[in-house]
């Protein structure tokens, strides 16, 4: 069988390698960071994974899995990992649906920045409820961090895709 035929099969052998890579390098570099990846202030680089969907949305799978495993270094422990990789699956997936159709990459990553910050709601929820924070404040600080991650991490992603391409 030859390559190129394997990478489009979605369960290909290449397929689940590409996806468990990406799985371990968003592992990695959250728990390399980890003090920058969690709590009232974050900058989770990581978060620049959450671009790949755009390209393949097999990578829906491999950052949501990524997420839950490297959530399991958060205080917050297996709370963090339910509510996180949840909330990871759903955005990246309406993300990956709400940007199919456009044809301006610009625009897809602008799109998937926004509403992966809005998204941390979620963050925000957990750390009010477990921490007695306020929620709104905790909400925006948390989202001003994913959108300066994202922001960071989709310049690195869009220079990446100039260079290879991520579709495959």
């Amino acid at each position: 069988m030859n390559q190129s035929n394997t990478q489009t099969k979605p369960w290909s052998a290449v397929s689940i390698a590409k996806m468990a890579l990406v799985t371990a390098l968003y592992i990695a570099v959250t728990v390399f960071l980890a003090p920058f990846s969690f709590g009232v202030v974050q900058l989770r680089f990581s978060e620049l994974f959450n671009y790949l969907p755009l390209f393949n949305k097999r990578y829906i799978w491999a950052v949501t899995l990524g997420v839950a495993i490297a959530n399991l270094a958060s205080p917050l422990g297996l709370v963090d990992v339910a509510i996180g990789s949840v909330s990871t699956l759903l955005i990246l997936q309406l993300s990956y649906y709400l940007t199919r159709r456009l044809k301006n990459l610009r625009k897809k990553m602008i799109v998937t920045a926004l509403l992966c910050s809005l998204s941390m709601f979620t963050v925000a929820g957990q750390l009010a409820f477990f921490y007695q924070l306020p929620f709104f404040y905790t909400w925006l600080t948390v989202a001003l961090g994913e959108l300066l991650s994202m922001s960071i991490g989709g310049i690195l992603i869009y220079w990446i895709n100039e260079k290879m391409d991520l579709t495959k």
